[in-house]
């Protein structure tokens, strides 16, 4: 629920903050005062889109918060964005626009995108424009209102209808390039039977370099290992003899002084270390020996692993990589020669499509009756008394991302009448009514629908009975929903549990909008005002005050 909203620098609003509460609440005020500026300043903090238009002339910036109960659906969307509120209750939404257009936004005091505002706003808030009846008469629209009824999410069915397009044009192609598909696959099959024919290994190239220049080298290597051995044992002198005369040499005058022990330690972990070198030399002279039929072959090797990536202009070490997505591509093209493989994955992928709309069709057969049931009770009370509503399933002539059928409103505008295409037969302000009765039909027994409604001028163009079933339909709704609406009817202000009168006014640096909340006599006088037509009268204030007793029990309660 809606608690608080605060404006600064918005149009021609200097600075406001507005309580709400629970129930049906009423905006009302002489046209052009600011009514519905409260409603843009509101989406503008829903992540609506910014426009310098809002920043109040001369200010730098216009600012807008809205202060929510938090619904409990939403706590764990804000923990696992960081945006947890320190109480666990409440939910602070902030926008401000800069002159330029710039904007920034905040949820509970950190950063946000507007993109995560508008996230929220769709789960907070429902607002219901003036023009809200033109949604009837768009396809996508009235599908949208009965999938909302049925509780589908067209997500599943989108997915398989985008899965069976691809794999449709996946198969088209095949077929178009069938041709061509074969003169690739000889050539990478050729291409593949020569590089296969060398079988690069992953690492093989650098072990090869490594092999070949030990073996081009081998007598330099011998030689050097031979020479580092003599110096160690086998000379003379040799380290190891040198090392050990030390040792010796220490050890007779040790007893003397035992500050000479470290060194003496350093010196036999040297001797230990020269007998090591001196095996591990003495191995590999062992087994190194010049071999030239290995250098031989290994020289052809090379050549081969050159002469192959000098034709394809690929460095040596690239080509079993090169080996490898050549495998893949002849994979694939050997899969889009296979037509019947593909052909089995299309009718796969069109079955899987079907079977979802099936479920979605089913969906809204069972829902329809029910929202046209709805709405025509509705419609009793609107000023179109045995008027029928029904909502029809159109079988589509082909399949859509949808689904298999588009939805249609019709309506009988009387008793007797055959309901026809809601466009072709309703008035403009038979859409109106109708728009307000769908629009509480769909609030009324939608489970997740969002804990706010707002109704901005729904209501235009009505009067009479009809403006007194819009208030109390207002009302009950109320009950279940915090409900807002902003309009010029006494009737319907007249049914509201919170008033609230915008009204303009000058000051040194311009107009300016000002909002209170009316009870008692100042809300008699603006009830007056809107039956009046702006002048007031002992008439005029005698119905209202006999219209606010009719609307909440008593004058006195009213008052």
């Amino acid at each position: 629920m809606l608690r608080r909203l605060a404006l600064r620098d918005v149009v021609i609003v200097p600075e406001l903050e507005l309580e709400f509460g629970a129930g049906f609440g009423v905006l009302t005020g002489e046209t052009g005062a600011g009514k519905s500026i409260l409603v843009d300043a509101l989406q503008l903090a829903l992540g609506e889109r910014a426009d310098a238009s809002l920043v109040r002339e001369g200010a730098a910036r216009a600012e807008v918060s809205a202060e929510f109960d938090l619904p409990p659906s939403l706590a764990g969307w804000l923990d696992a964005a960081g945006f947890a509120a320190d109480d666990g209750t409440t939910l602070l939404l902030r926008r401000t626009v800069d002159a330029q257009g710039r904007s920034r936004a905040w949820i509970n005091g950190s950063a946000a995108t507007v993109t995560q505002l508008r996230e929220l706003g769709e789960r907070l808030v429902d607002i219901h424009g003036q023009h809200a009846w033109q949604g009837l008469t768009r396809p996508a629209a009235v599908r949208a209102l009965l999938d909302a009824q049925a509780g589908l999410d067209g997500s599943a069915l989108a997915a398989a209808w985008q899965s069976w397009r691809a794999a449709l044009a996946t198969l088209a192609d095949a077929r178009a390039r069938q041709d061509s598909l074969g003169r690739e696959r000889e050539r990478l099959a050729w291409q593949l039977a020569e590089i296969d024919r060398l079988g690069p290994g992953v690492d093989e190239w650098e072990a090869l370099n490594a092999e070949q220049s030990r073996l081009a080298h081998a007598q330099s290597l011998i030689d050097a290992a031979r020479a580092a051995l003599d110096a160690l044992a086998e000379g003379e002198p040799s380290a190891s003899a040198l090392a050990s005369r030390a040792v010796d040499a220490l050890d007779d005058v040790l007893r003397h002084d035992a500050a000479l022990a470290g060194v003496v330690e350093v010196l036999r972990s040297a001797q230990a270390q020269i007998d090591d070198a001196t095996h591990t030399l003495g191995a590999y002279l062992a087994h190194c020996e010049p071999d030239p039929d290995r250098l031989t072959a290994l020289d052809e090797r090379l050549g081969a692993w050159l002469s192959l990536a000098r034709r394809y202009r690929r460095p040596p070490a690239e080509l079993p990589a090169l080996r490898a997505a050549w495998q893949a591509e002849f994979a694939a093209l050997e899969q889009a020669a296979d037509l019947a493989a593909l052909e089995r994955a299309a009718s796969a992928s069109e079955a899987a499509w079907r079977a979802e709309a099936a479920r979605v069709t089913a969906a809204r057969r069972a829902a329809a009756p029910r929202l046209a049931d709805a709405v025509t009770r509705a419609m009793q009370q609107l000023g179109m008394a045995g008027g029928r509503f029904e909502v029809a399933l159109l079988p589509q002539s082909e399949p859509q991302a949808f689904g298999a059928e588009s939805v249609e409103f019709r309506v009988a505008g009387h008793a007797g009448s055959t309901p026809r295409a809601l466009a072709k037969v309703a008035s403009g302000g038979e859409l109106s009514r109708l728009a307000l009765a769908i629009a509480v039909t769909t609030a009324q027994h939608a489970g997740d629908a969002p804990p706010t409604l707002i109704f901005d001028e729904i209501d235009a163009g009505i009067g009479g009975q009809v403006a007194d079933a819009v208030g109390r339909l207002m009302k009950q709704l109320g009950r279940s929903s915090q409900v807002l609406a902003v309009t010029h009817l006494a009737q319907v202000a007249a049914c509201a549990d919170r008033h609230f009168v915008v009204s303009k006014e000058s000051t040194p640096s311009g107009p300016a909008s000002r909002v209170v909340a009316v009870a008692g006599e100042a809300r008699v006088a603006e009830i007056a005002r809107m039956l009046g037509g702006g002048t007031l009268s002992g008439t005029s204030r005698a119905h209202a005050e006999a219209m606010l007793a009719g609307a909440d029990g008593t004058a006195a309660d009213s008052r």
